[in-house]
């Protein structure tokens, strides 16, 4: 038997029009060194026409490739939400790779059109001459005139532009095509580039739909909510949250780059701000700003983290001081990115049960499948209980990598080794339970293996973090004669502080089993960071076997 209902094609066009006409008087506002700027979605919607008309005047058509090299801003959402409604494909560049890594993949995704904010344009100026294929730069704000002709001065680049000036005058209006087909390409983000090359993930226009649509219904968004998105616009979709705003309506304040302490709480306290989203590391920030100031925090209900684990010292912190509920995601670039969150199901508030759920990294999104394999390379039960690495399929997950055929044969076999006959590897190491809960381990490259035991660094720096003058804390496996590897902690302490690797050693002896705690310690200034805000462990991996840390040895 046939369906009988219409085979309507699922677009971020459709999203579009809902949202700017629906929700038209929701606001975008971002932030800037006087203050708040203010827009509405329905004008937002209007300059998404605007920009529509002027790239298609730029030789936009197709899918072909726009850029962009920019912070949380209106401008970046009218870009995301033109670029992929119009048919043509968004290429939101990581503004904080690499400059090589930065030339590989805007070659690589082939972008033809770069949208820079103009606290970026010198940056991206020193890229160009790197850049053939890049024809047009759209700058978002006023530049010198130095800044423009080194933008201009790379004999590709056909036109600078402003961007204002440049969508100024034209329909408010755009034929968004209708007939597009829904597994094409929307938009493309490439991964962090930890080892090798970064890797392309190019998202369907389906796929992003239907993950907007997740991330709203679980989040339990609202017209009222007014969000605060730190998470950057370009890494991974800025985990859906600028599409699924579109769907429900809930305000936007965007940061642009006043990502400190400060000014978000600032944010948080004059645009009563209900939710949010960022990484561990600008919510650690946040909450110890939260702990020394007077902040009404008051309005917020949640604020979601993912990128890495978060410690669950942090998330009691924020629930037990400040009233806030933070909520865990886990995902990926390949996973669009959200497949998990840690919403609790019925468990005693303050119980055992109920920490033990907000520590997980959370229940799998409807739509998705998830599995534990074991160390027998099978596929393993459900329980909880078995440790293994993690797979995931479903309607927003990868199913390969962006091929432009430049790869090598080591390089295309490399990318065809993350999948295993239409399930995502995702490197990580956990349990699976029954009611779909994910509980992380560590990340199979960074497992210690000591002594014939999995030592998990994540579990040791989450209740490191858990001390009161720790700051932050980085547990990487390093080589040892008689135990093959063993844990070293790189720590770093509240100003002020003067606890030793003694004292850490013996606070950690009360949590865990004996032989799971570091005998080498490290204290530093910071933990290093990958482009996404990440612990970055290759880096103290290297500090230590050159020699560049001064490591103390106890117990």
């Amino acid at each position: 038997m046939k369906s009988t209902m219409q085979p309507t094609p699922l677009l971020i066009s459709t999203l579009m029009r809902f949202g700017t006409t629906v929700h038209a008087a929701s606001e975008v506002v971002t932030w800037t060194a006087s203050g708040a700027r203010r827009t509405t979605f329905g004008e937002v919607g209007r300059q998404a026409a605007q920009l529509a008309h002027a790239l298609r005047d730029l030789g936009i058509t197709g899918d072909r490739r726009v850029g962009t090299f920019m912070w949380n801003n209106a401008e970046h959402l009218v870009t995301y939400l033109a670029v992929p409604s119009m048919g043509a494909v968004l290429h939101a560049l990581n503004i904080r790779l690499f400059p090589e890594q930065l030339v590989y993949v805007t070659r690589h995704g082939g972008s033809e059109v770069v949208v820079v904010d103009n606290t970026l344009a010198g940056p991206f100026a020193r890229l160009l001459e790197h850049l053939p294929e890049v024809r047009h730069v759209i700058v978002n704000g006023p530049v010198d005139d130095e800044t423009r002709a080194a933008l201009g001065a790379p004999g590709h680049v056909a036109g600078v532009h402003d961007f204002a000036e440049l969508i100024d005058g034209r329909p408010a209006t755009f034929d968004w095509p209708t007939d597009l087909d829904d597994t094409d390409a929307a938009s493309m983000c490439y991964t962090s580039g930890t080892t090798g090359n970064p890797k392309g993930v190019a998202y369907s226009q389906r796929s992003n739909y239907l993950h907007s649509m997740a991330v709203a219904a679980s989040l339990g968004i609202a017209t009222a909510d007014r969000l605060l998105i730190v998470v950057p616009l370009f890494h991974a979709n800025a985990w859906g949250f600028p599409y699924s705003a579109m769907v429900t309506g809930s305000s936007l304040v965007m940061p642009d780059r006043f990502l400190q302490a400060a000014p978000l709480a600032d944010m948080i306290t004059s645009e009563k701000v209900t939710g949010g989203a960022g990484v561990p590391t600008i919510w650690n920030d946040l909450l110890h700003h939260l702990d020394t100031n007077d902040v009404d925090v008051s309005s917020v209900r949640m604020l979601m983290v993912g990128g890495s684990a978060a410690p669950l010292p942090m998330i009691r912190a924020y629930h037990d001081r400040h009233g806030i509920d933070i909520i865990h995601g886990w995902g990926m670039t390949e996973t669009s990115p959200v497949a998990s969150l840690s919403t609790v199901p019925p468990a005693a508030p303050g119980s055992d049960e109920y920490w033990a759920y907000k520590a997980s990294q959370g229940r799998i999104l409807c739509g998705l499948e998830g599995r534990i394999i074991g160390p027998d390379g099978n596929a393993a039960e459900p329980d909880g209980r078995t440790v293994g690495e993690f797979e995931i399929r479903g309607p927003w997950i990868a199913e390969s990598y962006y091929s432009n055929g430049s790869e090598s044969e080591a390089e295309l076999a490399d990318m065809a080794a993350r999948f295993d006959e239409g399930w995502l590897r995702t490197g990580d190491v956990g349990t699976f339970s029954a009611d779909g809960y994910i509980t992380l381990t560590d990340r199979a490259k960074d497992v210690i293996k000591s002594g014939g035991e999995w030592i998990s660094s994540v579990e040791l720096e989450n209740v490191l973090m858990g001390h009161p003058d720790v700051v932050e804390a980085s547990v990487v496996g390093v080589p040892d004669d008689r135990w093959q590897e063993r844990p070293l902690a790189s720590v770093v302490l509240k100003a002020g502080s003067t606890a030793t690797a003694q004292d850490l050693h013996d606070y950690l002896e009360t949590k865990l089993a004996r032989w799971q705690v570091p005998e080498r310690w490290a204290f530093i200034d910071e933990v290093p960071k990958t482009s996404v805000g990440k612990f970055d462990k290759k880096v103290l991996r290297r500090r230590y076997a050159e020699g560049e840390l001064s490591v103390v040895v106890v117990g």
